[in-house]
C-alpha cells in the first residue's frame, strides 16, 4: 500500500510537472507569436459583425491570410485582456504586422475610410451623384435631405435646403455612412471656413451668412482665377451700393436648371428677359441664395473685396476678365476680347 502511494504521488508530481511544463511552453508559445510579423501582401478587407465574438474576428481573420494562427491570436487577445474590446466595422489590413497591432487597430475601431473629393462651384443635383459614387449613400436620397427645409435647419443652416453651404473638400467615411451624417459634416465644414472667412471680414461688409454664401457662389462660377476673386467681389459690392442689378450669367443659367431642369449651354435674349428670382438681368440685389458651392478663396473674397472702382467686366479668354469702372471702358474691351477688333 504505502508503495502504491508513492507510485501514485510519483504519477501525479510527474502529471502535473507535465501539465506545467505544457502550460509553459504554450506560454511561451504566444510570447512568441506575438513577435512574429505575419499579413498579406496585398490589402485584405475583413468584416467584424456587431457583437461578434474573438474566436469569430480570429477566424475571420485567419481566413484572409491577416493572422497565421487563429488559436493563438485568441489567447493572446485573452491575455491582453482585449477579447471583450471589439468595434464592429470593415477593416483593412496589408502586409506584416504584429498580432497586438492588429488587436489594438480593432479594439481602437479604426475602421477603413473611404475618400471623397468634391471640387468648388457644384450645385446639389451635381454633388449628390458624386457622393453616391463614393459609396455615401443613395444620390436620390441625399438630394431629397438637401432640399428638405427642416433638415437644412437642423443641420444650423440659414436657408430652405442646402445649396451653397456643402463645402468643398475631401471627406472620408467608413463604409456605408448615413446620408445625414454625412451632409452634417459638409455643413460643419462651411461653417468652419465661413467663421474663418469672417475673421478677415471688411470694415462696412454687412453681408449675413446666407448673403455672403449667395455672393460667393456667384463668384466662384464668375471666375476660376484665384486672383480676380477679391476683384469680382469689389465689383459687386459696388454695384449693390449703387443699387443696380448684378447681370451675371451664372444666376440665369441658374434660373434656366430651375426652369427646365438642365442647362442646354445657350443663355437666349428670352433668358435674360424672363421673370424669374435668380435672374439678376431683372431683379436688383442677391439672389435669394446660392447658386452652388463656394469654396474658401470665394467665401473670403465675399466678406473682403479690394477696393477699387470697378462695375463692369468682359471675359476676356484664358477665364480672366477685363475690369472697367464705366461703360465706355466696358464697350471697348467688348470690341477686343469678343468682337476681336483691333484696338
Amino acid at each position: 500500500m504505502k508503495k502504491a502511494a508513492i507510485v501514485a504521488a510519483i504519477v501525479l508530481v510527474l502529471g502535473g510537472l507535465s501539465a506545467l511544463g505544457g502550460y509553459l511552453w504554450w506560454e511561451h508559445s504566444i510570447d512568441v507569436y506575438a513577435q512574429q510579423p505575419f499579413g498579406p501582401a496585398q490589402a485584405k478587407s475583413v468584416e467584424i459583425a456587431g457583437g461578434a465574438r474573438m474566436k469569430e474576428v480570429a477566424a475571420a481573420l485567419f481566413r484572409e491570410g491577416v493572422i497565421s494562427d487563429e488559436s493563438r491570436f485568441y489567447w493572446l487577445a485573452r491575455k491582453l485582456k482585449k477579447d471583450r474590446q471589439i468595434k464592429a466595422g470593415e477593416y483593412e489590413f496589408e502586409g506584416p504586422q504584429l498580432p497586438e497591432k492588429i488587436l489594438e487597430t480593432i479594439a481602437q475601431g479604426k475602421v477603413k475610410l473611404y475618400h471623397c473629393t468634391l471640387a468648388e462651384g457644384l450645385r446639389l443635383d451635381e454633388i449628390a451623384p458624386l457622393l453616391e459614387k463614393c459609396g455615401f449613400g443613395k444620390a436620390d436620397e441625399l438630394l431629397k435631405l438637401a432640399r428638405d427645409s427642416a433638415f437644412a435647419k437642423k443641420a444650423g443652416v440659414p436657408a430652405d435646403s442646402l445649396e451653397g453651404f456643402l463645402f468643398p473638400d475631401t471627406y472620408s467615411f467608413p463604409k456605408n455612412p448615413k446620408p445625414e451624417a454625412v451632409l452634417h459634416k459638409m455643413v460643419g465644414r462651411f461653417m468652419e471656413e465661413f467663421k474663418k472667412a469672417e475673421a478677415q471680414r471688411k470694415p462696412g461688409i454687412s453681408l449675413n451668412a446666407l448673403e455672403t454664401a449667395t455672393l460667393a457662389s456667384i463668384i466662384e462660377k464668375e471666375t476660376a482665377v484665384p486672383e480676380e476673386r477679391r476683384r469680382v467681389s469689389c465689383l459687386f459690392h459696388n454695384r449693390l451700393k449703387k443699387h443696380m442689378r448684378l447681370e451675371t450669367d451664372p444666376t440665369v443659367i441658374y434660373a434656366k436648371i430651375l426652369r427646365y431642369g438642365s442647362f442646354d449651354g445657350n443663355i437666349t435674349h428670352d433668358d435674360l428677359r424672363f421673370q424669374h428670382p435668380y435672374n439678376t438681368y431683372k431683379n436688383k440685389g442677391l439672389p435669394p441664395g446660392p447658386i452652388a458651392c463656394p469654396g474658401k478663396s470665394a467665401l473670403e473674397a465675399a466678406l473682403n473685396p479690394i477696393e477699387c472702382d470697378d462695375l463692369f467686366f468682359v471675359a476676356c479668354g484664358g477665364g480672366t476678365h477685363k475690369f472697367c469702372p464705366d461703360f465706355k471702358c466696358h464697350d471697348h474691351f467688348v470690341d477686343i476680347c469678343q468682337r476681336h477688333k483691333q484696338p
